[in-house]
């Protein structure tokens, strides 16, 4: 009926060839973070998001043109089509819109109109609408009504054959397709959400006390007021409805309806739009707008969400290096695990630093004992109980290590040569516990206890967040805004996206990914992640992308989709290393005969590669594009796209929420992004807010365009609030 690629590229404004070729190739099987990187010349360069929006868009269009044939098949099974209905139909574009038109004719449970349709009152129904015009003159309705009366049938007074009339009537007005679309677009603009909070809840006794006399714009209300507003009224403690001015409602209805000059019809008509509105159109239209603020908070804060996802995901990582990780305890003591430079787990040993001194001191020499025996270059300290209190204990541990001469040191200037102490960071654990009673872990890691996978979680985000997180439920990490309260499966779909363009972005080892990890690549599904871990262990590190194919389930359109996106560090061919595709060797082996040098050479002749006129190489399969990210990659092979290793410094003697003063200048950690601002961790146990109004000198209007998941800031106190434990904070402020 529709043509579909043509109206989405009216839609976005995009080339139809673009588009076409882009839902072909989509439905064809392939992902969007291989259409983004790898097939450039048939999508003209779209990328990752205007590539999800054409395919949610094409999703819709296609579900409502499967709509529209079942609607317009029911209708015409009724005998009721007509050429202009079906015109209607068929240009419609929103589903709302599509079942207004579709409401008359939806068959409905027993209705008032329908009682009185059995009654032999819709002739009375119809001779009122004949005589409601300006020309016609006074009539006598009771008269006429008396014609009705029926006592069999069940219309035994004049005045219930109106009442029945009245009900076929107000079901047409209520059934009414531009009515319906004006009234919503009247309470969208005009209506207001209000609240009150229950008189069982003394003031000062909720959490919601923001809504407690609550007045906002239904066009205008911020998405987390809507989602608090929702979840307040599912609690028992708020009232929530839709306020506007009736009077103008009634009026627009009177002057739509009423063409009668007629006192006595008029009086009639008047109550019935009254009933019509107040006992169909209003509830149904709050109903609607509602909905409809509850999709548009939903798809905010999931955006919101994802932002602050990926922004967790693509954090810095700190590096593939020995590790001690530390999960802090007080009377249970710490956990503490070593770690490999490969994330391996090697040894575990429990600490109690805090119950005292000769503990104490016991707890120092094994730190120091780890620290030496096994090269430790990173340490680890989760963020929740006793977190800074650890952090003391092993910055006092790491001021007694003396800097130690390098193994491999054989003369010259001794400074270089001395290795550096470790470095410590304080890690957020959101989400490790569950991790630790998680399946994906008790696989990993069988004999070991729940609390000790814990701390390896921890160690392992700080070498590489996003190789961990991707174990983690989303949900679970820490960074959502009210993620309970919205769409769930939207909320699934749009975070298992995010992390499938973050893993695919940043490339994944295939000799040590998990098959979490590996599940996230491109065209490889969980079957085949096991199978690729299952050959691994059994045949050992792979040494090339072909060797995928060996790969049970692992077949020719799989590997087109993941092979780009997995990476064989000192390998046979040193382009398996890369970002560049296996489709694009030969290409590149011939720009290499041509600058005369062998393959294994060709990342080394940076600015050679530069000056290369690459039209020469474009053929019909590999067009420019797609040659220029391949020259990207060569010039910095296996660089990992995300930002050098930052980390925060928390002061000392600031550790708990009563060691803060206002005024304070600290140094923290952003670990939420949401609607009104951003919390950070200042190391207190307890995030402060820094209000949107704190984050900048200009106007903000979306905080993750100034501020980032992550991203470590300098901010001042503005208040502290103990009892509430609240910490208000700013980043203006702080200089």
């Amino acid at each position: 009926m529709t043509d579909i690629p043509k109206l989405i590229a009216q839609e976005f404004s995009l080339s139809l060839h673009n588009v076409s070729n882009a839902l072909d190739l989509w439905l064809e099987g392939a992902t969007v973070p291989f259409l983004a990187r790898y097939r450039k010349e048939q999508t003209g360069s779209l990328d990752e998001v205007q590539l999800r929006d054409i395919f949610e868009r094409y999703t819709y269009l296609d579900e409502l043109g499967k709509r529209k044939e079942k609607i317009l098949s029911e209708i015409e099974a009724q005998g009721k089509l007509t050429d202009e209905l079906k015109q209607k139909i068929v240009n419609c574009f929103n589903k709302t819109e599509l079942e207004d038109l579709y409401l008359p004719y939806k068959p409905k449970r027993r209705t008032r109109a329908m009682i009185a349709k059995e009654k032999g009152l819709e002739s009375l129904a119809v001779w009122i609408e004949v005589h409601n015009k300006p020309q016609v003159g006074n009539v006598d309705l009771i008269a006429e009504a008396k014609r009705y009366i029926d006592g069999e049938k069940g219309a035994e007074t004049a005045e219930q054959a109106l009442a029945g009339a009245a009900d076929i009537l107000a079901e047409q007005i209520a059934d009414d397709a531009e009515i319906r679309a004006y009234l919503r677009k009247y309470l969208f603009k005009k209506g207001f959400f209000v609240s009150k909070v229950k008189q069982e809840h003394p003031e000062g006794s909720t959490k919601y006390e923001m809504y407690r006399d609550y007045s906002y714009g239904v066009s205008k209300i911020p998405p987390h007021n809507v989602l608090a507003l929702y979840r307040g009224e599912s609690e028992g403690i708020l009232t929530v409805d839709i306020a506007f001015e009736e009077s103008e409602v009634m009026t627009y209805l009177e002057q739509k309806v009423i063409n009668t000059k007629a006192r006595e019809l008029k009086e009639f008509y008047q109550g019935m739009l009254k009933d019509a509105f107040n006992r169909l159109l209003k509830p149904s239209l709050i109903r609607d707008i509602r909905s409809d603020r509850k999709d548009y908070a939903d798809l905010e804060s999931i955006q919101t969400f994802e932002a602050n996802l990926r922004n967790l995901l693509l954090a810095s990582p700190a590096g593939m290096k020995p590790t001690l990780a530390i999960d802090p305890g007080f009377r249970t003591g710490c956990k503490v695990a070593v770690l490999s430079d490969t994330g391996k787990y090697l040894k575990y040993q429990a600490i109690f630093p805090h119950t005292g001194e000769s503990k104490r001191k016991q707890a120092e020499q094994i730190v120091k004992d780890f620290i030496s025996q096994y090269n430790i270059q990173l340490i680890a300290i989760g963020n929740g109980t006793a977190s800074r209190e650890t952090d003391l204990f092993i910055g006092e541990v790491l001021k007694q290590i003396e800097p130690t001469l390098d193994s491999r040191y054989n003369g010259g200037n001794l400074r270089n040569a001395l290795s550096p102490k470790p470095i410590k960071v304080i890690v957020n654990e959101s989400g490790a516990s569950i991790y630790s009673a998680s399946n994906v872990a008790r696989e990993e890691f069988p004999d070991l206890d729940i609390t000790l996978r814990g701390a390896i979680s921890i160690g392992r985000r700080l070498q590489d967040p996003l190789a961990e997180l991707v174990k983690i439920d989303p949900k679970s990490i820490g960074v959502g805004q009210y993620q309970h309260d919205v769409n769930q499966k939207l909320l699934k779909q749009k975070l298992e996206e995010s992390v499938e363009s973050c893993v695919n972005y940043v490339g994944v080892d295939l000799n040590m990914a998990s098959k979490e990890l590996l599940t996230f690549v491109s065209g490889i599904s969980a079957t085949i992640a096991n199978n690729i871990v299952a050959y691994r262990n059994e045949q050992g590190a792979f040494k090339n992308r072909k060797e995928l194919l060996k790969v049970a389930k692992l077949g020719k359109k799989t590997y087109e989709q993941a092979a780009g996106f997995l990476r064989i560090r000192n390998g046979e061919n040193p382009l398996d290393n890369t970002a560049v595709h296996p489709e694009s060797y030969p290409v590149i082996k011939q720009i290499a005969k041509s600058l005369q040098v062998s393959l294994d050479k060709i990342t080394t002749v940076g600015n050679e590669l530069k000056n290369l006129d690459l039209k020469q190489f474009v053929t019909e399969d590999i067009g420019l594009p797609t040659l220029q990210d391949a020259i990207a990659e060569l010039e910095k092979p296996g660089r990992d796209p995300r930002e050098q290793f930052q980390y925060a410094t928390f002061k000392e003697g600031v550790a708990e929420i009563s060691d803060l003063t206002e005024g304070m200048i600290l140094e923290g950690v952003v670990t939420n992004v949401v609607n009104f601002g951003a919390f950070v961790d200042v190391g207190v146990h307890q995030d402060g807010l820094v209000h949107i109004s704190q984050l900048c000198d200009r106007f903000v209007s979306d905080p993750n365009k100034v501020v980032k998941v992550g991203e470590v800031v300098k901010v001042r106190v503005l208040e502290v609030n103990q009892k509430l434990k609240r910490i208000g904070l700013s980043i203006k402020q702080a200089g």
